[in-house]
Protein backbone atom coordinates (compact mmCIF):
# COMPACT_ATOMS: atom_id res chain seq x y z
CA UNK A 1 0.00 0.00 0.00
CA UNK A 2 1.43 3.37 -1.15
CA UNK A 3 1.07 5.87 2.03
CA UNK A 4 -0.52 9.29 1.27
CA UNK A 5 -0.77 12.11 3.04
CA UNK A 6 -4.16 13.55 2.09
CA UNK A 7 -7.88 12.72 4.33
CA UNK A 8 -10.80 12.33 2.90
CA UNK A 9 -14.22 12.60 4.26
CA UNK A 10 -17.06 10.58 2.59
CA UNK A 11 -20.24 10.00 3.07
CA UNK A 12 -22.64 6.85 3.50
CA UNK A 13 -19.80 4.88 3.74
CA UNK A 14 -22.41 2.30 5.65
CA UNK A 15 -22.58 0.57 2.55
CA UNK A 16 -23.24 0.40 -1.51
CA UNK A 17 -20.53 2.88 -3.05
CA UNK A 18 -19.40 4.87 -0.09
CA UNK A 19 -18.45 2.43 1.81
CA UNK A 20 -16.43 0.67 -1.34
CA UNK A 21 -15.01 4.12 -1.74
CA UNK A 22 -14.12 3.87 1.82
CA UNK A 23 -12.08 0.97 1.07
CA UNK A 24 -10.82 2.10 -2.50
CA UNK A 25 -9.50 5.18 -0.67
CA UNK A 26 -7.90 2.97 2.41
CA UNK A 27 -6.21 1.15 0.38
CA UNK A 28 -4.41 3.87 -1.72
CA UNK A 29 -3.49 5.13 1.34
CA UNK A 30 -5.18 7.89 2.60
CA UNK A 31 -6.94 8.86 5.89
CA UNK A 32 -10.37 8.03 5.80
CA UNK A 33 -13.00 9.59 7.69
CA UNK A 34 -16.36 8.19 7.16
CA UNK A 35 -20.06 9.50 8.13
CA UNK A 36 -23.15 7.70 8.28
CA UNK A 37 -27.03 7.48 9.41
CA UNK A 38 -26.47 3.67 10.23
CA UNK A 39 -23.85 3.71 13.13
CA UNK A 40 -23.45 0.21 13.68
CA UNK A 41 -22.44 -0.86 9.48
CA UNK A 42 -20.81 2.65 9.49
CA UNK A 43 -18.23 1.62 12.05
CA UNK A 44 -18.03 -1.93 10.73
CA UNK A 45 -16.82 -0.30 7.30
CA UNK A 46 -13.97 1.66 9.18
CA UNK A 47 -13.13 -0.38 11.25
CA UNK A 48 -12.35 -2.32 7.88
CA UNK A 49 -10.87 0.40 6.57
CA UNK A 50 -9.25 1.65 9.91
CA UNK A 51 -10.13 5.46 9.87
CA UNK A 52 -12.49 7.38 11.54
CA UNK A 53 -16.58 7.24 11.71
CA UNK A 54 -18.75 9.95 12.98
CA UNK A 55 -22.51 9.35 12.79
CA UNK A 56 -24.80 11.81 11.58
CA UNK A 57 -28.57 12.01 9.81
CA UNK A 58 -26.75 14.16 6.47
CA UNK A 59 -30.56 15.37 6.30
CA UNK A 60 -30.48 17.26 9.52
CA UNK A 61 -28.43 20.64 9.43
CA UNK A 62 -28.08 20.57 13.30
CA UNK A 63 -26.52 16.86 12.46
CA UNK A 64 -23.90 18.43 10.14
CA UNK A 65 -22.85 21.61 12.12
CA UNK A 66 -21.58 18.60 15.40
CA UNK A 67 -20.17 16.81 12.28
CA UNK A 68 -17.83 19.47 11.74
CA UNK A 69 -17.03 20.39 15.22
CA UNK A 70 -16.35 17.04 15.95
CA UNK A 71 -13.52 16.38 12.70
CA UNK A 72 -10.18 17.78 14.31
CA UNK A 73 -8.10 16.64 12.18
CA UNK A 74 -7.33 18.54 8.58
CA UNK A 75 -8.87 16.88 5.61
CA UNK A 76 -8.56 18.09 1.61
CA UNK A 77 -11.32 15.81 -0.09
CA UNK A 78 -14.74 15.63 0.19
CA UNK A 79 -16.93 13.01 -1.24
CA UNK A 80 -20.75 13.71 -0.95
CA UNK A 81 -22.37 10.56 -1.47
CA UNK A 82 -25.12 10.19 0.76
CA UNK A 83 -28.16 9.39 -0.88
CA UNK A 84 -31.39 7.77 -0.37
CA UNK A 85 -34.40 6.89 -2.97
CA UNK A 86 -38.29 6.82 -2.75
CA UNK A 87 -39.84 5.22 -5.88
CA UNK A 88 -43.38 5.29 -5.57
CA UNK A 89 -46.25 6.90 -7.88
CA UNK A 90 -46.50 11.22 -7.86
CA UNK A 91 -50.22 11.03 -6.53
CA UNK A 92 -48.66 8.93 -3.16
CA UNK A 93 -45.52 10.54 -2.85
CA UNK A 94 -46.35 13.46 0.10
CA UNK A 95 -44.45 16.16 0.83
CA UNK A 96 -42.74 14.75 4.08
CA UNK A 97 -41.28 12.23 1.33
CA UNK A 98 -40.06 14.53 -0.79
CA UNK A 99 -38.19 16.79 1.64
CA UNK A 100 -36.69 13.62 2.89
CA UNK A 101 -34.93 13.00 -0.35
CA UNK A 102 -33.98 16.20 -1.38
CA UNK A 103 -32.65 16.80 2.21
CA UNK A 104 -30.96 13.98 2.18
CA UNK A 105 -29.39 14.08 -1.53
CA UNK A 106 -29.23 17.45 -2.51
CA UNK A 107 -29.17 19.93 0.95
CA UNK A 108 -26.43 17.36 2.25
CA UNK A 109 -24.58 18.18 -0.91
CA UNK A 110 -24.40 22.09 -0.08
CA UNK A 111 -23.86 21.79 3.65
CA UNK A 112 -21.09 19.40 3.53
CA UNK A 113 -19.24 21.89 0.28
CA UNK A 114 -19.96 24.85 2.32
CA UNK A 115 -18.28 23.81 5.92
CA UNK A 116 -15.55 22.34 4.05
CA UNK A 117 -14.86 24.78 1.94
CA UNK A 118 -14.73 27.24 4.97
CA UNK A 119 -12.00 25.65 6.52
CA UNK A 120 -10.44 24.95 2.99
CA UNK A 121 -10.60 28.95 2.37
CA UNK A 122 -9.20 29.39 5.89
CA UNK A 123 -6.33 27.04 5.94
CA UNK A 124 -5.49 28.40 2.08
CA UNK A 125 -6.46 24.27 0.93
CA UNK A 126 -6.10 23.39 -2.20
CA UNK A 127 -9.47 21.00 -1.67
CA UNK A 128 -11.37 18.73 -4.20
CA UNK A 129 -15.18 18.10 -3.98
CA UNK A 130 -16.45 15.22 -5.73
CA UNK A 131 -21.14 15.10 -5.72
CA UNK A 132 -22.29 11.77 -6.51
CA UNK A 133 -25.52 12.47 -8.95
CA UNK A 134 -26.96 10.17 -11.42
CA UNK A 135 -27.80 9.14 -14.44
CA UNK A 136 -31.36 9.18 -13.58
CA UNK A 137 -30.86 13.38 -13.41
CA UNK A 138 -30.64 12.44 -17.36
CA UNK A 139 -33.07 9.91 -18.03
CA UNK A 140 -35.86 8.49 -16.05
CA UNK A 141 -38.54 5.63 -15.44
CA UNK A 142 -41.60 6.35 -13.96
CA UNK A 143 -42.66 7.10 -10.57
CA UNK A 144 -38.64 8.53 -10.06
CA UNK A 145 -39.40 12.36 -9.14
CA UNK A 146 -38.03 13.31 -6.13
CA UNK A 147 -34.73 11.04 -6.95
CA UNK A 148 -34.54 12.70 -10.04
CA UNK A 149 -35.17 16.11 -8.97
CA UNK A 150 -32.29 15.44 -6.42
CA UNK A 151 -29.67 14.26 -8.49
CA UNK A 152 -30.53 16.76 -11.52
CA UNK A 153 -30.13 19.42 -8.58
CA UNK A 154 -26.68 17.63 -8.00
CA UNK A 155 -25.42 18.29 -10.96
CA UNK A 156 -26.39 21.82 -11.30
CA UNK A 157 -25.08 22.77 -8.14
CA UNK A 158 -21.62 21.15 -8.59
CA UNK A 159 -20.89 24.01 -11.52
CA UNK A 160 -22.37 26.50 -9.65
CA UNK A 161 -19.64 25.84 -6.59
CA UNK A 162 -16.97 25.33 -8.66
CA UNK A 163 -17.69 28.84 -10.02
CA UNK A 164 -17.81 30.26 -6.65
CA UNK A 165 -15.56 28.50 -4.80
CA UNK A 166 -12.50 28.75 -7.99
CA UNK A 167 -10.86 31.83 -6.14
CA UNK A 168 -10.24 29.53 -3.54
CA UNK A 169 -8.34 26.83 -5.55
CA UNK A 170 -10.98 24.56 -4.46
CA UNK A 171 -12.19 22.15 -7.02
CA UNK A 172 -15.84 20.58 -7.69
CA UNK A 173 -16.91 17.94 -10.33
CA UNK A 174 -19.81 15.15 -9.82
CA UNK A 175 -19.93 11.78 -11.14
CA UNK A 176 -23.45 10.17 -12.69
CA UNK A 177 -23.14 6.70 -11.69
CA UNK A 178 -25.82 4.17 -14.28
CA UNK A 179 -26.24 0.70 -12.88
CA UNK A 180 -23.31 -0.26 -10.07
CA UNK A 181 -24.18 -3.70 -8.59
CA UNK A 182 -22.99 -3.39 -5.08
CA UNK A 183 -24.02 -7.18 -4.26
CA UNK A 184 -22.99 -10.32 -5.60
CA UNK A 185 -22.02 -10.67 -9.34
CA UNK A 186 -23.92 -14.16 -9.43
CA UNK A 187 -27.06 -12.25 -8.83
CA UNK A 188 -26.95 -10.78 -12.24
CA UNK A 189 -28.25 -12.23 -15.58
CA UNK A 190 -26.62 -11.96 -18.88
CA UNK A 191 -29.11 -9.74 -20.45
CA UNK A 192 -28.51 -7.10 -17.42
CA UNK A 193 -25.08 -7.30 -19.01
CA UNK A 194 -25.94 -7.14 -22.65
CA UNK A 195 -27.31 -4.28 -22.49
CA UNK A 196 -24.62 -2.16 -21.73
CA UNK A 197 -22.59 -0.91 -24.55
CA UNK A 198 -19.65 -2.14 -22.63
CA UNK A 199 -21.53 -5.35 -22.05
CA UNK A 200 -21.20 -5.37 -18.39
CA UNK A 201 -22.85 -3.94 -15.26
CA UNK A 202 -21.01 -1.86 -13.78
CA UNK A 203 -19.03 -2.11 -10.18
CA UNK A 204 -18.07 0.15 -7.21
CA UNK A 205 -14.04 -0.06 -8.59
CA UNK A 206 -15.52 1.87 -11.63
CA UNK A 207 -16.73 4.74 -9.51
CA UNK A 208 -13.52 4.55 -7.32
CA UNK A 209 -11.33 5.21 -10.31
CA UNK A 210 -13.38 7.79 -11.40
CA UNK A 211 -13.09 9.71 -8.47
CA UNK A 212 -9.35 9.42 -7.87
CA UNK A 213 -9.03 11.10 -10.81
CA UNK A 214 -11.29 13.80 -10.46
CA UNK A 215 -9.50 13.73 -6.68
CA UNK A 216 -5.95 13.69 -8.02
CA UNK A 217 -3.79 17.00 -6.98
CA UNK A 218 -2.61 17.27 -10.30
CA UNK A 219 -5.91 17.29 -12.40
CA UNK A 220 -6.59 21.09 -11.55
CA UNK A 221 -7.92 21.62 -15.36
CA UNK A 222 -11.13 19.34 -14.60
CA UNK A 223 -13.18 21.78 -12.79
CA UNK A 224 -17.17 21.60 -12.79
CA UNK A 225 -17.35 18.76 -14.72
CA UNK A 226 -19.75 15.86 -14.67
CA UNK A 227 -18.33 12.20 -15.75
CA UNK A 228 -21.11 9.84 -16.30
CA UNK A 229 -19.67 6.12 -15.79
CA UNK A 230 -22.86 3.91 -17.36
CA UNK A 231 -21.20 1.21 -19.24
CA UNK A 232 -22.68 3.83 -22.66
CA UNK A 233 -26.68 3.35 -21.33
CA UNK A 234 -27.06 6.97 -21.26
CA UNK A 235 -25.98 7.00 -25.34
CA UNK A 236 -27.87 3.97 -26.01
CA UNK A 237 -30.56 4.15 -28.94
CA UNK A 238 -33.62 2.14 -27.34
CA UNK A 239 -35.55 1.80 -30.61
CA UNK A 240 -35.90 -1.96 -31.32
CA UNK A 241 -35.66 -3.11 -35.15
Amino acid sequence: MTKNNETVLITGIAQGIGRGLAIAYAEKGYRVIGCDVNEEKGRMTMKEVGGTFLRCDVSDPKEVDALFQNIKEPFSILINNAGVSEFKSMFELDVDEWDHVLNTNLRSCFLFSKYAAERWKQADIPGRIVNMASTRAFMSEPDSEAYAASKGGIFSLTHALAASLSPYNIRVNSISPGWIHTGNPDELRDKDHDQHLSNRVGTVEDIAKACFYLTDQENTFVNGENVTIDGGMTRKMIYEH
